[in-house]
């Protein structure tokens, strides 16, 4: 039987970076690592929106990108 083991998880942030000549909106984004596998999704939203907040750009949102990997 196979199973999936947790390896790590990034959590990203993202930022309004203005607009292009277009007027599509530039996004950026800062990656911060070792986030713990059992952080709440309160929890982890309300710590990335707090980094978010020494940026001079705005908060738009964050996400968790987790790997893991697939053992027999």
């Amino acid at each position: 039987m196979a199973t999936i083991e947790f390896r790590q998880a990034v959590g990203k942030v993202y930022f309004d970076g203005g607009m292009t000549e277009e007027g599509k909106i530039i996004r950026k984004s800062k990656s911060y690592r070792n986030i713990a596998e059992d952080a709440t999704a309160d929890d982890l939203y309300n710590a990335l929106s707090q980094l978010a907040n020494l940026s001079e750009m705005s908060f738009i949102g964050a996400e968790k990108v987790e790997t893991a990997e697939i053992m027999n």
